[in-house]
């Protein structure tokens, strides 16, 4: 397919951006971190109302079923003004789960309300202080009829908000069989804690301590639940690539037109060329970044062989692009860029932050290495 976007998409992509740059600027931002809030409720029915947390969700349970090149496009437009939300938490990835493993009453409970905005969840799988979600302790044990749950996750998105848990857990009698419940965020024996990150997001750290899960909240078959989970993943990367995409855009295109207004020696400091070269190397690799995303998600939509693949090669391209534009961008804001005063400094902040969501450039460098047989 090519790596263009159609009449509907293009139409997409605008509309997104006029709401979300009048709903959410950047400001806004500055504002939430100020008064110590870590999303808006506002915002996120907004966009509710505007079909995006349906956008992914098939047309008989409420959704728009647009696919994931729509869902990329919305997810670089939040990137650009850092505006936060559980969309990609919610509606995305376990919107996907649910899709692909929820029974028919799971899919009419859970589908409709999460594409109106009206139930939030959240995904609870890493343990780990870096993302791996291989390494799970968490044990789900049969109790009677029904399961038990004892461990913990750490780094959960979205878990201080979200009503209902994705929780990740192995099968305690079959090794190496990964199940999904879903739980009730105030269910007995639950604890969260949150912690704010450097961008002012809040993530969770979720203690179980013998939760019972009942039988209807299995997701999917017991043990069964890995190839569903890996798509869910590989989403989650590939969107949190498309946010980063748009953090660094929005980055670069600020640092132009400083570089443009900004005079030294008589001249404006975009005429000096060893600037123009970085620029133009940071633009560039934009522009691949772009590309790889568009593939990415593209792969998504047509179930491809090579989804997982081009999922970390675009979440580990973007990731260390993205740090470089920020990098760039401060520098070449020189010293007032070290300030709070300006805002390039938040588009540092959230990079930071998202490159470690759904995992690393480290992680999916080293992944995309392994699937191509090195």
């Amino acid at each position: 397919m090519a790596l263009i976007l159609n009449e509907e998409q293009q139409m997409l992509r605008e509309s997104a951006k006029s709401f979300i740059e009048e709903s959410s600027p950047v400001s806004a931002h500055r504002e939430r971190r100020d008064r110590g809030d870590e999303w808006s409720p506002e915002l996120w029915q907004g966009m509710a109302e505007m079909g995006w947390a349906g956008m992914t969700i098939p047309e008989a349970y409420g959704g728009l079923e647009f696919g994931y090149v729509g869902a990329g496009l919305v997810m670089e437009e939040c990137g650009r003004v850092l505006a936060p939300s559980p969309l990609l938490s919610s509606a995305f990835v376990c919107g996907s789960l649910i899709t692909s493993l929820g029974s028919d009453e799971q899919k009419e409970t859970l589908l409709p309300a999460i594409a109106s905005g009206e139930t939030i969840l959240a995904l609870a799988i890493s343990e780990t202080d870096r993302f791996d979600p291989t390494a799970m302790t968490l044990n789900a044990q049969a109790d009677g009829d029904g399961f038990m749950l004892n461990g913990s996750k750490r780094h959960v998105l979205d878990g201080q908000i979200a009503g209902t848990f994705i929780v990740a857990a192995n099968s305690a009698d079959e090794v190496g069989k990964t199940s999904l419940f879903i739980v009730a965020s105030d269910a007995p024996g639950i604890a969260i804690e949150a912690t704010r990150n450097a961008d002012n997001r809040l993530v969770s750290s979720i203690q179980f301590d013998g939760v019972r899960v009942a039988p209807e909240n299995l997701l999917g078959a017991p043990g069964a639940a890995l190839p569903a989970l890996e798509r869910a993943l590989d989403i989650g990367a590939v969107l949190s690539a498309a946010e980063l995409s748009g953090v660094a855009q929005e980055a670069f295109e600020r640092t132009l037109e400083y570089l443009k207004e900004r005079k030294q020696f008589g001249v404006p400091v975009g005429s000096f060329q060893a600037l123009q070269h970085r620029a133009a190397q940071l633009f560039c690799e934009l522009e691949l970044c772009k590309s790889v995303i568009l593939k990415a998600e593209q792969a998504i939509d047509e179930d491809s062989p090579e989804r997982s693949r081009l999922a970390s090669l675009a979440k580990a391209k973007t990731a260390k692009t993205a740090r470089l534009a920020v990098n760039e961008a401060v520098q070449m804001f020189a010293g007032i860029g070290m300030t709070d005063e300006f805002d390039i400094g938040f588009f540092m902040k959230r990079a930071a932050a998202a490159c470690q969501e759904f995992g690393d450039y480290y992680y999916h460098a080293d992944r995309f290495a392994l699937l191509g047989g090195y």
